[in-house]
């Protein structure tokens, strides 16, 4: 089973989040778990190729 980071947080009665890897793309929910769900739609979405040009972020190694 994959896993994958999500940033979220609770705005009055809502919950919001996105993908840590896909910080352009948010979404939400009214409880909690509608909000997981909703994610993991999203990542559904944006790796199958549905959405065009979609932005990741990256991590470069300095010496």
């Amino acid at each position: 089973m994959k896993s994958i980071r999500f940033v979220y947080w609770q705005d009055a009665d809502v919950w919001l989040g996105y993908l840590e890897e896909y910080p352009d793309y948010q979404t939400q929910g009214v409880t909690f778990e509608e909000l997981r769900e909703n994610l993991k739609d999203i990542y559904a979405d944006l790796t199958s190729g549905a959405i065009p040009h979609v932005k990741h972020v990256g991590e470069l190694q300095l010496a």
